[in-house]
Parts: C-alpha cells; sequence; structure tokens
C-alpha cells in the first residue's frame, strides 16, 4: 500500500475506502515508520507542529449509577478509587492555577454519574465563570454525562467552550460494555451539546476486546458526526473492574488506530488521552506525529506521566505547545518513569 496516496485522499477531503481503512489496522510492522509518515503529512497540514495540552479534573468522583464495565467509578467496580461529591469553587480555582502552570490550554472538568442535575449545572456554571475570571486564557471544557439542551444553554451562557461525551465504542460493540443506557444517548448528547453552541468532543477507548470491524466502525461514525476533538484512549486495566485482565494492545496496533482515525479525521484535534503510558509506552513520541494534542498530569482515577516529562518529550521532537509561552518552572528536563497503572 501507498501510504501517502492515503494522506493525498485523506488531504482532499475524501473517505477511505473500507478497504483502505482496514489495510492501515492489518499494515506489517514494518511499515510503521512510513505510515506514521504519511499519517503526519496531513497532521501537518491543519495544526503545523502544534502540541494542544488538556488538563484533566475529575471534579466528582465515583458514586455513578452506570455500568460500564471499563469504567473504575462504576456501580459494578471495587477498585479502591477516592470517592467524593463536587469539589469546592476553592478547589476547581486550585486545579485550574496547576493546569496554567503545565501549560495547558484546556482545562477539563469531569464529573461521575449518568448525567447532571440542574443543580449541579448551576454549581459547575458558578466554578466557570470564576475560573474564567481567574484564568481567561484557559478554555474550558466539561464532560457531566447525558445533557438537555436547556443545560447545554447555561453552560454556554457561563463560558464553557467545549462539552465532552465519548461513543468509547462502536455501536454494535456498545452493548457488551454497557447496558444502563443506549449507544444513541450519547450521540444525542454530543448533537445537543452541538446545538447549543458548545464545542462538539467525542472520542474513543480501545483494548476492550472490539474486534477490526468496531474500530473502523467508529472511525466513520465519528467522521460522520464532524466533532471537533476526538480523544482517543486506551484502556487502562484497573483492578476491581471486569476488564482488569484484559490482555494490552501493542504500541504498534495503537499507533495504526492513531493513523486510522487521522486519515479518516484530517481537520479534527485528535488527541492521545488515557492509557497512552500503558499501552504505547515508549512509542509515545511516534504518537505526536499523528495526533496533535494530549492530556498533561493525572486522569480521572489513574496517574499519569509526570508533566516535566510530556514537556520534554515535545521539545525534543521539535514540536511547539499550543497558546502558552514557556513557564520557567516546568524548563528543567525529566526521563520518563516505567509505565504502570497507578491510582491516584
Amino acid at each position: 500500500m501507498d501510504w501517502m496516496k492515503l494522506a493525498e485522499k485523506s488531504l482532499a477531503g475524501t473517505a477511505l475506502t473500507e478497504a483502505e481503512a482496514r489495510s492501515v489496522l492489518r499494515s506489517p510492522d514494518d511499515d510503521l515508520l512510513p505510515l506514521v509518515h504519511a499519517a503526519f503529512q496531513v497532521r501537518q497540514s491543519s495544526f503545523g507542529k502544534r502540541v494542544k495540552l488538556n488538563f484533566l479534573l475529575n471534579a466528582k468522583s465515583g458514586l455513578c449509577p452506570e455500568d460500564c464495565n471499563y469504567c473504575s467509578q462504576s456501580k459494578i467496580s471495587d477498585a479502591g478509587i477516592e470517592k467524593y461529591p463536587f469539589l469546592s469553587e476553592t478547589e476547581i480555582l486550585e486545579a485550574a492555577g496547576r493546569a496554567v502552570e503545565t501549560r495547558a490550554k484546556r482545562f477539563c472538568m469531569v464529573n461521575s454519574g449518568r448525567g447532571p442535575t440542574d443543580g449541579e449545572v448551576d454549581q459547575i456554571s458558578s466554578a466557570v465563570r470564576k475560573v474564567r475570571q481567574s484564568y481567561p486564557q484557559l478554555e474550558i471544557c466539561v464532560c457531566l454525562g447525558l445533557l438537555e439542551s436547556r443545560q447545554a444553554k447555561e453552560l454556554k451562557d457561563a463560558g464553557v467552550h467545549a462539552y465532552n461525551h465519548n461513543l468509547n465504542a462502536s455501536e454494535n460493540y456498545y452493548s457488551s460494555i454497557c447496558s444502563t443506557h443506549a449507544y444513541q444517548d450519547r450521540i444525542d448528547t454530543v448533537n445537543v451539546a452541538r446545538e447549543q453552541g458548545l464545542s462538539s468532543c467525542s472520542g474513543c477507548l480501545f483494548g476492550m476486546g472490539e474486534k477490526e470491524d468496531d474500530i473502523i466502525q467508529l472511525a466513520y461514525t465519528l467522521r460522520k458526526m464532524n466533532v471537533d476533538s476526538i480523544p482517543i484512549n486506551f484502556l487502562i486495566p484497573i483492578e476491581g473492574t471486569p476488564l482488569s485482565a484484559t490482555p494490552g494492545l501493542t504500541p504498534q496496533t495503537c499507533l495504526k488506530i492513531l493513523c486510522l482515525f487521522r486519515f479518516l479525521n484530517p481537520k479534527s484535534e485528535i488527541r492521545i488521552a488515557g492509557g497512552r503510558e500503558v499501552q504505547l509506552r515508549w512509542l509515545q513520541p511516534l504518537g505526536l506525529f499523528v495526533a496533535n494534542s494530549i492530556f498533561i498530569g493525572d486522569y480521572l482515577t489513574t496517574q499519569g506521566q509526570k508533566p516535566e516529562a510530556d514537556l520534554s518529550m515535545i521539545r525534543d521532537l521539535g514540536f511547539e505547545i499550543e497558546g502558552s509561552p514557556d513557564t520557567p518552572a516546568l524548563q528543567g528536563r525529566s526521563q520518563p518513569e516505567e509505565f504502570a497503572v497507578r491510582l491516584k
């Protein structure tokens, strides 16, 4: 396969055929560098060498009534995580300050649960206004579960920039990972948020036992939805969840998935999200030639790579951090640690 022809097709706005999509996922590992190089041409066309940093805050942890079998916060999880109600505005402002210190452009607040009550939306909107006053340079994204139109409007009016609600899996595979809400509920939430003027953020979680067809179907679904931002997560197998013993993906497989999503979504922000340290491991730097965004710092219930290590990785690649000048406190170089799952 001539990978550059796929890049040219992508840049022309033409979708890959299913056979071409399959060829990306089935490509021999010896072809990995030419494949990544072709995907980089697509990435570079829209994003140059910029890397967008996103800082994640678990603003309400655990206590979720849903049965998503990959999640340490679900009602079926026995994982030893922290559980707490919505954080105070002071705690949220402190976290926003840490986001600025790590040179993040986007501050992402996540609440566990099926969806927010109107009272929770009021609380979050108040906190968002405080963050916007103190740190106007930050984009604010919230992830609160299933959302109603009036709630989306209130969030938009408060200064929220984007709403995240991941599809996580293909429609065909979704019933294998969750039974307490429907796939269409997730699609409807993404559309409701967008209709109220919020930037759309919806992505995936791979490594749950899905098949090749599921990966391809999800890539086409997100292309059809034309979402602005696609976070691509790789399963972090957490003890106490039903998927804790699921075999991991190879770093090469993770890169091929990233390349497929880049070819099919040439203008969307593609973010390497949770699990990159565990699944991509020492090939993380190659991922940034395909994706243009990462989370910096910790995830919802697990630790991430140290911010200093991520900043060193970005500098060593010759990339630039989007929307933020150098922060002296984080200019020192740092070596990555061995990769392991660590609860916060």
